[in-house]
């Protein structure tokens, strides 16, 4: 096989245990934003296009599962072990209020008009907050087959979806009705369910297999056998003609979309990927793992003369008046608990 070039990413190092979500944020005024959650209780918030770290959420107790930003990146959600999901500022990083539930929360997910939090967790029960009334009691919907593991919306927020730890499957919810309108049969349980950006498909991760379902009728688009166990996959948002898979090989696999041929390959973790996901403009995709790190990874054959410098997660150029503004936004300071262990803006320079 013919040598191809190495791809080098963007390395964020700040979590000191596994990194176990990863979130982007649409493109907003001040460019686009991520977020992780990992086992070390404490959400981290990056410049989505660098890599620079922003600021930590700090309040958990536990490892946190899920976290999301809301449409305009102005709020963050997180659920957690702790029994608790927890609203914050994503400007200051204060917790704007905290949701306490009976049981460990895996799941979160702000509806598109930001006016509602979905939760779902070992409780087997969804809970839909009203953040406009945050001292009301949630709506719950509570026949769940399983202990829930994924979420989002789709329709408008017309629809739920969600996948359990434990039983195999997607289901589909009818927000109006509390009931499961359609079931997405898999083999194994579904560890990752992403819905495309342009709303089209549905794109699932389940044992060795990742499977595209159509997100209007729900019929088996593509399904494809996967090199190894893939925790994670989601699908180029611009064109979608390809998508990304991670798991237990410690790889992050390219796929063609309609082919399902590999065309990229990209090394570099040390522990199983937990999570993948593709930037919101689709130039580059985020990698997180059980080694503490999130790598960033360049869509784009990136190539590098031998002598220059790797790249790090600081800004440059455009990017930096981007970055600037930002920092400008948020000088106020998110609570900054761990200023030394991120490595404030940590040069990566590992391959």
């Amino acid at each position: 096989m013919e040598k191809k070039k190495v791809a080098i990413p963007l390395v964020c190092h700040g979590h000191s245990r596994p990194v176990v979500d990863l979130f982007y944020s649409p493109i907003t005024p001040d460019g686009f934003f991520l977020i992780s959650a990992s086992k070390d209780s404490s959400p981290m918030l990056r410049n989505g296009e660098t890599g620079d770290w922003i600021g930590t959420f700090e309040g958990h107790k536990g490892a946190v599962w899920s976290s999301c930003l809301d449409t305009n990146a102005l709020r963050a959600a997180s659920a957690s072990a702790d029994f608790s999901a927890k609203l914050w500022d994503a400007l200051t990083g204060d917790e704007l209020h905290s949701f306490e539930h009976k049981h460990i929360v895996r799941a979160c997910a702000f509806s598109e008009d930001t006016h509602l939090l979905l939760t779902g967790g070992v409780e087997k029960i969804l809970r839909i907050f009203d953040l406009n009334r945050l001292d009301a009691p949630p709506r719950e919907v509570d026949n769940s087959p399983g202990s829930i593991r994924t979420l989002a919306w789709l329709h408008s927020d017309q629809t739920i979806l969600s996948s359990c730890t434990d039983t195999n499957g997607v289901r589909l919810w009818d927000l109006r009705s509390g009931k499961i309108v359609q079931t997405l049969e898999t083999k194994s349980p579904v560890t990752s369910a992403e819905v495309s950006q342009d709303d089209r498909y549905i794109t699932t991760a389940d044992g060795s297999t990742v499977k595209f379902w159509d997100a209007n009728h729900f019929g088996l688009v593509k399904s494809y056998n996967m090199p190894c166990n893939v925790e994670s996959a989601s699908l180029e948002p611009k064109h979608g003609n390809k998508f990304i898979a991670g798991g237990e090989d410690m790889w992050v696999h390219v796929f063609d979309f309609h082919t399902g041929e590999e065309i990229g390959c990209n090394k570099g973790h040390h522990g199983p990927v937990h999570c993948v996901g593709f930037s919101p403009g689709g130039e580059s995709y985020a990698s997180g793992s059980e080694d503490g790190t999130i790598r960033i990874w360049q869509t784009g054959p990136v190539t590098h003369v031998e002598n220059d410098p790797l790249p790090g997660n600081g800004p440059s150029g455009k990017v930096k008046a981007v970055a600037d503004e930002v920092a400008r936004k948020i000088e106020s300071g998110l609570h900054i608990g761990r200023e030394g262990k991120t490595g404030e803006r940590e040069k990566a320079t590992d391959a």
